[in-house]
């Protein structure tokens, strides 16, 4: 048995995927869980990987469960906020799944509470565990496009009444906007390749006509231009009422070559024809599925961090800076204008 006590608060869709990875994991045991579902005692042991875990239906006590060491939250953007801020006060490190939250006040109280705490965290931007991220972070380091000066990443994933989060997904108060209840991932992903100082933005948005996606309560498809402080640009858009697969698209633009999802050209590669890409054999996001994501790896990292008392790669100091710019981006849409980064006081 693992030495690491976990509760999950939530049990839909995402955990669903982060249970499993909990299961395979040597380090922990998921001990408690927390839902507004009743479940008999097999399922409970089918969800934590033979584990008799307690079942809690209030919050509160739940975080008093004996020997918890870290809260997974799993619930609906908009509970995340006060959940992780109880769950710091109660000194559980915490993991948390995007968005951290659906105003950037609520993003301001959590930061003040997991400083004050001094409690571990990670923050579900998986995406930067799967191996596509880890190859064009290397064509970056060695410099194969040269001085890069336009960074675009895209969400493009339906998100329909087939998906059981549609119901909740499409009220404001809780989804948010297109960029908060997805595409922040597309963001996260132009933001950590950057690894730059953004200076302003300016974003639109429109919605679908088709009737599918009429209960949306915001607009359900923005963009977003990026500037950033050395003069680079980036792009990034986000839908959730497109009808297509899924697709993360990632094009980099540099001095001497070009990325474009998982192909490559680039000036410091001899012998290369310059009307051909180079095809490279990676794995890329390729679905919105949530057991598609690579929560192993993650879940992994951050159980060793817990064991070592060190801070995860993706923790809320590092996914605050790409919600910071977020909700820049939705200041913008609200207001019309470009706005600084800056105007988000912190």
């Amino acid at each position: 048995m693992g030495d690491v006590k976990v509760g999950v608060v939530g049990l839909g869709w995402a955990a669903s995927g982060h249970l499993p990875a909990f299961a395979a994991n040597p380090n922990c045991v998921v001990d408690a869980l927390c839902s507004s579902k009743d479940l008999s005692a097999d399922e409970i042991r089918e969800m934590t990987g033979g584990h008799d875990a307690t079942l809690y239906h209030d919050y509160d006590e739940f975080l008093g469960h004996p020997g918890l060491d870290v809260v997974d939250i799993c619930t609906p953007h908009n509970i995340h906020a006060g959940q992780a801020i109880k769950a710091a006060e109660a000194g559980k490190h915490i993991m948390i799944e995007k968005p951290l939250a659906v105003e950037f006040d609520a993003l301001l109280a959590m930061r003040d509470a997991i400083d004050q705490a001094g409690v571990l965290t990670t923050v579900y931007f998986e995406l930067r565990f799967i191996p596509h991220f880890q190859l064009i972070t290397s064509v970056l380091e060695m410099g194969l496009l040269g001085d890069v000066h336009f960074f675009e990443v895209d969400y493009y994933h339906g998100i329909g009444p087939w998906y059981a989060q549609f119901e909740w997904n499409v009220k404001k108060e809780i989804g948010g906007s297109a960029l908060i209840t997805a595409g922040c991932h597309a963001l996260d992903t132009l933001l950590a390749f950057a690894d730059r100082e953004v200076d302003e933005v300016y974003a639109y948005s429109a919605k679908s006509s088709a009737e599918w996606a009429q209960p949306y309560e915001y607009d359900s498809t923005s963009t977003a231009i990026i500037k950033f402080a050395d003069g680079a640009v980036g792009k990034c858009t986000s839908s959730v009422d497109c009808r297509q697969p899924y697709v993360l698209n990632i094009h980099l633009v540099g001095s001497e070559g070009t990325l474009w999802n998982d192909e490559l050209w680039s000036t410091r590669m001899p012998g290369l024809r310059p009307d051909e890409w180079v095809k490279v054999p990676t794995a890329q996001a390729e679905s919105g599925d949530v057991l598609d994501h690579p929560y192993p790896p993650q879940i992994d990292e951050f159980m060793e961090c817990v064991l070592a008392g060190r801070e995860s790669i993706i923790n809320f100091a590092e996914a605050f800076k790409t919600h910071r710019v977020m909700f820049a981006i939705e200041k913008s849409l609200a207001e019309g204008r470009p706005v600084k980064v800056s105007e988000m006081a912190v």
